[in-house]
């Protein structure tokens, strides 16, 4: 079932949808910083583009404009929610089943997509996983956000029943996207993509399915099996020159809690 944004998962444990973030009181048509309650906690973006963030040790959290806010459908802080500009094709690959490309091009912090479907909590997410077999195909994403007080916040998302043109995106090891978590209407994120380079008409979109792509070394909880579990694993096809020959493992959703 197509939807462009996520959706509660069948354990109905969390609404993507509620709105539980109180709006800007801007009168503009579009929000500027600092006087912007929304922007207060970081004026991500220029443009239609994210603002790079090479420089910083950690990434700004983004909190656009949402519905309870005054300001105009065109304020410069509202981006994700707009849904999905730019012209994308599901096309057949050569080794990697369906993937998706661009059929114009991208210019570098350009939003994307968004990686839309079931929002679970983590009993479910972990329940779904247990049950696939090695042949299945995973969908399921599992995004923790590092906080600077030591807590981390998790969302899951599974495309695999309802989900849109994201659940396409093929992995590798030197991606041309990078995912961003975007809250609009409350804490339960919107897993964006976005741009990490300028992308010709053409090219196949991807991006590491690890999280670390972008991210700080070691904050990826990725399993390192021994050298005789790689048989279980799924290759890598991605082709890059920095290919680690086999897709990124999570192992937290397998383990008991």
């Amino acid at each position: 079932q197509y939807s462009p944004e996520s959706v509660a998962g069948a354990d109905g444990e969390i609404d993507p949808t509620e709105i539980t973030f109180p709006g800007c009181s801007c009168r503009s048509s579009s929000c500027t910083a600092p006087g912007c309650s929304c922007l207060c906690w970081g004026d991500n973006y220029s443009g239609l583009c994210l603002r790079g963030s090479e420089q910083e040790q950690f990434a700004r959290p983004v909190f656009e404009c949402n519905a309870l806010c005054p300001c105009s459908e065109s304020c410069q802080n509202r981006v994700v929610q707009r849904g999905l500009r730019l012209r994308l094709q599901v096309f057949r690959t050569h080794s990697k089943g369906w993937g998706v490309r661009t059929l114009q091009d991208i210019p570098r912090g350009a939003f994307v997509c968004e990686y839309a479907g079931e929002v679970l909590g983590l009993a479910e997410a972990r329940r779904r996983v247990q049950a696939q077999s090695p042949e299945d195909s995973n969908y399921i994403i599992a995004v923790r956000e590092h906080l600077h007080d030591g807590r981390v916040l998790e969302t899951f998302v599974d495309p695999t029943h309802v989900g849109n043109v994201g659940r396409f995106l093929n992995h590798s090891c030197e991606p041309n996207l990078f995912m961003v978590p975007v809250r609009v209407d409350s804490m339960v994120p919107k897993l964006a993509l976005f741009a990490a380079t300028d992308i010709s008409a053409g090219e196949e979109l991807s991006y590491d399915y690890s999280g670390r792509f972008h991210n700080s070394q070691g904050s990826s909880r990725e399993h390192k099996p021994l050298e005789e579990d790689n048989r279980l694993r799924k290759p890598c096809y991605c082709g890059s020159r920095m290919c680690a020959s086999f897709l990124p493992w999570d192992g937290s959703l397998f383990s008991t809690p």
